[in-house]
């Protein structure tokens, strides 16, 4: 055990929030010894490779709350990462529309939480919402012209790049089995070895609950994936929109519903919906792994969850199954599209936490032992949030 590798800190997992922690300790601790280390073969392989792209804006999050106060520093701090290192991004804006009375009563509180966070809006009427949008119907809509659109990838390449040059080391196709963390330090061991560190941060996304048992903490929650399923439009219809569409979201739910996305590379997309996952990796439609779907279904929190959202989930599976059923939820604001509108994309996974009681976790959740921090709920807006939450993690060790 004495020969293993030692570092100084020790980052395990290469998505975005990862690979920005990363960046931010050689950042502040110029010259010390990092290792990142993740399993798949790529960064970025899982969540932070499988969303819609979108720079977020801070609307939505109560405004004490992590999110809420993360999120708008990481907005401004994409742009300007982007813009100094070439990497496309186009500043869109999102009209978030009501659709019936009871969307548009959501929407003016959510105007007011906008107005508390600090967040740039503006609430647009019916024929407002035809002028910026002529394909789009609603009664009225909340713009946000600060939304942009990039892809989440390319940051997180370009940050790896430079963890490398500040003489980070990055290993892929490396597995973490066994955390054992003692007064003196944290050794990880797996397939491809022994690794010692000094102090460890886990940003493990959606294994970030059996990381954090393998660690030894006293958890109290389980990640439930839930896939979101895209479509794609043809190229034809790729001038539907100029802006970003969403719906006006349920605050009792975690999730945005299907919107209609333009991406940096020229596509118009649509989704995603929200429907249990029963394997955390898996991206194909029909994807099982059993070990996955026996941890969902032998949590208590988990049946809790599903008692309170009975006709909410049973919609979700509906329109999984029957695409008709997820074209209606798209033409609620955009009447015109049609079955042959909507094809196939590849689906993105969310991990998300959830108490044994039933709670599903909303904000960002990071938990810290004497020598490691532990992100345990990270879901969207975490892209846009990278750095943000890589500061705060820096600054508590």
């Amino acid at each position: 055990m004495s020969s293993a590798p030692t570092y100084d800190f020790c980052v395990l997992g290469g998505g975005i929030v990862g690979v920005a922690t990363a960046h931010r300790l050689l950042r502040t601790h110029p010259g010390a010894r990092l290792l990142l280390v993740e399993k798949a073969a790529t960064l970025g392989a899982h969540q932070t490779g499988h969303n819609s792209g979108v720079i977020h804006s801070g609307i939505y999050y109560p405004p004490d709350s992590l999110k809420a106060r993360l999120c708008r520093a990481g907005a401004a701090w994409t742009k300007e990462f982007a813009a100094a290192h070439g990497i496309p991004f186009e500043v869109c804006g999102k009209l978030l529309v009501a659709t019936d009375s009871a969307e548009h009563e959501r929407m003016l509180a959510l105007y007011e939480r906008s107005i508390a966070n600090g967040v740039e809006v503006e609430l647009i009427d019916a024929a407002g919402l035809r002028a910026r949008e002529p394909r789009i119907t609603g009664t009225g809509a909340l713009f946000v012209p600060g939304t942009g659109i990039i892809d989440y990838r390319r940051v997180t390449e370009i940050l790896a790049a430079q963890v490398r040059a500040a003489g980070g080391r990055i290993a892929l196709n490396t597995e973490i089995t066994a955390i054992d963390e003692s007064d003196a330090a944290v050794t990880l061991s797996g397939p491809a070895g022994v690794f010692r560190t000094e102090r460890l941060v886990v940003c493990a996304g959606l294994q970030a609950d059996r990381m954090a048992r393998k660690a030894g903490l006293a958890t109290d929650f389980r990640i439930v994936p839930f896939r979101g399923e895209y479509y794609q439009l043809p190229r034809a219809r790729k001038d539907l929109v100029r802006t970003l569409i969403y719906p006006i979201p349920d605050p009792s739910l975690p999730f945005l519903g299907v919107h209609l996305s333009p991406t940096v590379d020229g596509e118009l997309t649509v989704g995603p919906n929200a429907v249990l996952g029963l394997a955390r990796e898996g991206y194909r439609k029909g994807s099982l792994d059993l070990r996955d779907a026996a941890d969902t279904f032998a949590f208590p929190g988990f049946h809790r969850v599903a008692a309170a959202h009975v006709r909410t989930g049973a919609r979700e599976l509906r329109n999984s199954l029957f695409k008709r059923g997820y074209l209606a939820e798209c033409r609620r604001y955009c009447p015109e599209l049609t079955l042959a509108d909507l094809r196939p994309r590849e689906a993105g996974i969310r991990a998300q936490a959830v108490l044994r009681d039933g709670t599903l976790v909303h904000d960002f959740l990071i938990e810290r032992t004497p020598r490691s921090v532990h992100v345990l709920n990270a879901p969207s807006p975490a892209a846009t949030s990278a750095m943000p939450i890589a500061e705060h993690i820096v600054a508590s060790l």
